[in-house]
């Protein structure tokens, strides 16, 4: 995930609402991080878990909701997935996500509560794991909003649906919560509200775009079948290695030759293997690509056109039909993108709980993806929110300008946040939206 940029001539469109008083929740959220939420962060953080492998994780949040009167939770929902509802009367319904997975990464922060985890992952390797995005920031803050709008019941009517999700990191576990009747088992929203923490925005600051928030992103392996040889006699056999390389370069001529420059679009070559020794020529090689786009159209056009590209080059080096490449999408997610009217109004809803000056305008960079976008998909008919919070303190990145060394981006073995004013904004943010959705003016419009 997901960088933001928050320039100053940007900030010139955002309309000042004069300044309200902080809500008095704010200052409950704030003592509960001194009393529980930052040892809980702690735990999350020392004990991250990899995609649909988070029980661990998943038993630790069940038993935090439970702990909450008032809140209905059940476990094991599309995996290790686990849902909390909150009913307050007749309303709108509300879905409250939080993403719960850490990274096969192995920590390098520093940080005296560093992640030493490791754990097999979903395909049978041994993992470094690290919560390298955030998510343990995420799933506090979860905890700390129900508390609150547990406490605030008396200020709205309505529903809110609690979602601790697995697998962002492999853009599935938002797919199979839905498909294991997310939306049929438990009341169905409609809203969806998200947040992310940001290593490249200031603590304190909340941004959250009116249309896209996250491009799309999909996995596509690429495996090319050679004909294996001797490294000194390469005529007789079909090199995939060679083949490959080849591959790598056409598919930047996708986005460079047939994509419109003027619609993002992206196509990473991760990973490369082949081969076991200098002097053998291997038959298999395997590419693993990510693929980023900002529109469903161009998603579809790269999706088909991989195929087509490492098929033709294959041919091209005499590799016969029945041996071409064979080109697979194992996961992938949509672009995420925010209802409008819904951004505008929550947008001014956070600027009065949290300060105008907090909430600065979102720019994309960077094609970062979220597999959110399956929680809003148009078939649904959910409006969706997503925004971003701030992680890092200003004084980091005043001295990464001095010289100093650079604010470590999401993913890297060196990614830290700042976890208390990440998790005490986020969590009064959150608070603040759901109450405006569900409160007397949002209740009674059921919109």
């Amino acid at each position: 995930m997901r960088r933001m940029l928050i320039s100053a001539a940007a900030a010139g469109c955002l309309v000042a609402s004069p300044a309200s008083a902080e809500p008095d929740y704010a200052a409950a959220i704030r003592a509960d991080y001194l009393r529980s939420l930052g040892p809980m962060f702690d735990w999350f953080h020392r004990n991250p878990e990899l995609s649909f492998k988070e029980t661990a994780t998943a038993a630790r949040m069940a038993k935090e909701l439970r702990a909450i009167p008032g809140i209905e939770v059940t476990e094991k929902v599309g995996g290790t997935g686990v849902v909390g509802v909150i009913r307050n009367g007749a309303g709108p319904t509300v879905l409250v996500r939080a993403d719960m997975d850490g990274l096969p990464v192995e920590e390098k922060s520093g940080l005296p509560n560093a992640s030493k985890a490791r754990q097999v992952d979903i395909d049978g390797v041994e993992k470094p794991v690290m919560h390298a995005c955030g998510h343990d920031t995420h799933i506090t803050g979860l905890v700390a909003s129900a508390r609150q709008l547990i406490e605030t019941k008396d200020r709205w009517k309505g529903t809110v649906v609690l979602v601790v999700q697995p697998a962002e990191e492999r853009v599935g576990g938002a797919k199979a919560m839905i498909e294991d009747g997310l939306y049929t088992r438990f009341p169905k929203p409609d809203y969806a509200l998200a947040w992310h923490v940001a290593s490249a925005l200031p603590s304190g600051k909340v941004s959250a775009s009116e249309t896209i928030q996250y491009a799309s992103a999909d996995s596509v392996n690429v495996i090319v079948h050679g004909v294996g040889a001797h490294g000194a006699s390469p005529h007789a056999g079909r090199d995939p290695i060679y083949i490959g390389a080849q591959i790598v370069t056409a598919l930047q001529g996708l986005v460079g030759r047939e994509i419109d420059p003027i619609k993002p679009a992206l196509i990473t070559v991760g990973s490369f293997h082949s081969g076991s020794k200098h002097n053998i020529i291997s038959d298999r090689a395997e590419l693993l690509l990510t693929v980023r786009a900002n529109d469903e159209e161009t998603r579809q056009y790269l999706l088909k056109a991989i195929p087509r590209v490492a098929r033709d080059i294959a041919r091209a080096n005499g590799v016969p039909e029945n041996k071409l490449p064979t080109v697979t999408n194992p996961e992938g997610t949509p672009v995420t993108a925010n209802d409008p009217a819904l951004a505008r109004r929550l947008n001014a809803t956070i600027a009065n709980a949290i300060g105008n000056a907090n909430v600065v305008p979102y720019v994309q960079q960077g094609m970062g993806g979220e597999d959110f976008a399956y929680f809003v998909e148009a078939k649904h008919g959910v409006k969706g929110y997503y925004f971003g919070v701030g992680g890092t303190p200003q004084a980091a990145f005043d001295a990464a300008k001095a010289g100093g060394e650079p604010v470590p981006s999401h993913h890297s073995p060196l990614f830290k946040i700042t976890p208390e004013p990440a998790i005490v904004t986020g969590a009064i943010a959150m608070t603040a939206a759901v109450l405006d959705l569900l409160g007397p003016a949002g209740a009674a419009s059921g919109q």
